[in-house]
C-alpha cells in the first residue's frame, strides 16, 4: 500500500500575525481546477461540473473560514452587495466549513441572495485540493478562485493575513476580464 504525502506550505498565511501552514499545492492561473463535491444549504451535493453548469458558465469560489466571524460576514455581505458586478455567465459561491444549516441561517439574517452558500463540512479533500486548509486550525484560509468554463483556474488569490479582507476590486476586475 502506498501513501501520498500532502504538500505543506509553512508560513503561507498568518492568523493574527502568527504564521500558519497551508496543506496542499498553491493553485495558480492556468492550472486545472481540482474536482470537488460540496454541500448546498438544501443538503444536496454540488460538484465542479454543476458549479460551471457543465461548461456554460464560469464560477467564483469565495472561500472563508467561518461566516460566524466579523471579517467573513463582512466579506460575504460585500460580495453579495457587489454581486451585480459578477458577469452574467458566472456563478458566485461562498465556501466555508460551516454547516449548511448555519449558512442558511446566516444568509437569511443578512438578507444574502446574490451568492450561493456551499459547505465543505463533508468534503475534507476540498481544503488540500485548493491549497487552503490551515493545518493548525482545521479551517479554510480566506481565498478567492475563479474557474473558467473549461475547468481552468483563471484567478487564484489566498489572502496573506486570514483576518484581512480580499482586494474586492482586483477580484471583480479578474471576473470582468474572464466574462
Amino acid at each position: 500500500m502506498t501513501t501520498q504525502t500532502m504538500r505543506e506550505r509553512a508560513g503561507a498565511v498568518t492568523f493574527r500575525g502568527t504564521p500558519m501552514t497551508l496543506a496542499g499545492e498553491e493553485l495558480k492561473a492556468g492550472m486545472p481546477a481540482p474536482e470537488f463535491t460540496l454541500t448546498t444549504v438544501a443538503l444536496a451535493p454540488l460538484g465542479l461540473a454543476e458549479a460551471i453548469d457543465n461548461g456554460s458558465r464560469s464560477a467564483m469560489l469565495i472561500v472563508v473560514p467561518s461566516l460566524d466571524t466579523p471579517v467573513c460576514s463582512t466579506e460575504a455581505c460585500t460580495f453579495n452587495v457587489r454581486s451585480p458586478e459578477v458577469p452574467k455567465d458566472m456563478a458566485a459561491f461562498v465556501v466555508s466549513l460551516d454547516l449548511p444549516f448555519a449558512q442558511a441561517r446566516w444568509s437569511k439574517a443578512q438578507n444574502v441572495d446574490g451568492i450561493a452558500m456551499l459547505s465543505a463540512y463533508r468534503s475534507p479533500e476540498f481544503g488540500p485540493a485548493y491549497g487552503v486548509l490551515i493545518k493548525e486550525l482545521g479551517l479554510l484560509a480566506r481565498a478567492v478562485f475563479i474557474i473558467s468554463k473549461n475547468r481552468t483556474i483563471a484567478y487564484a488569490k489566498t489572502v496573506a493575513e486570514v483576518t484581512s479582507e480580499p482586494d474586492y476590486d482586483e477580484v471583480f476586475a479578474a471576473a470582468q476580464k474572464l466574462g
